[in-house]
């Protein structure tokens, strides 16, 4: 009997005031709630809003692997 481990990748973005760091927790945070067993994460994108020549806004873009129950 093999036993096989099937994941799936989901894209999400999202944004904070304060880091790109912030930003990815805040995506994170926001999964788990919905998703179990997340395995990793792929920082895909990092992007920034500018307002009177300052970072008003960070944002991200990441893939989250979770591994199906099942």
């Amino acid at each position: 009997l093999i036993l096989m481990a099937v994941a799936r990748v989901t894209r999400l973005t999202a944004s904070s005031p304060t880091s790109w760091q912030d930003a990815v927790q805040g995506a994170i945070g926001r999964a788990n709630k919905t998703l179990r067993g997340l395995t990793g994460l792929e920082v895909v994108s990092q992007k920034a809003k500018i307002v009177d020549g300052g970072i008003t806004e960070y944002r991200v873009t990441i893939d989250v692997t979770f591994v199906l129950e099942g």
